[in-house]
């Protein structure tokens, strides 16, 4: 008996990264002056708009999601900046003025 198996899949339509890293991109994630934790929160007019791509490229910020939930009706995402105060500061004024809710996220700690 033949064994069924699936047809290969088509490889994606995106450039590979480059092996080589450009200086002003290179960023070394422990020394941070400032790391940030906010909640997004995004219109539906925005849910489809790559605004955390936008975000990296326009300010000399890193991103890392810690979180994220999806809906027709609105997009959250705890979002962990990382970079200089002022560029985080700029990067969360951006993100405001197109219309993204932006919330700290308050971290609790219990005391034993």
């Amino acid at each position: 008996m033949k064994s069924a198996s699936s047809p290969p899949l088509p490889a994606a339509n995106f450039p590979m990264p480059s092996k080589k890293k450009s200086p002003e991109k290179s960023f070394d994630t422990v020394n941070f002056v400032q790391q940030t934790r906010l909640w997004l929160m995004y219109p539906p007019k925005l849910i489809k708009e790559p605004l955390l791509w936008q975000l990296s490229h326009k300010f000399p910020v890193v991103t890392n999601v810690r979180q994220a939930s999806v809906t027709d009706e609105i997009g959250i995402v705890s979002l962990e900046l990382g970079g200089k105060r002022s560029d985080i500061k700029a990067a969360i004024k951006w993100l405001e003025k197109i219309g993204v809710s932006v919330e700290p996220v308050e971290i609790n700690i219990i005391e034993s």
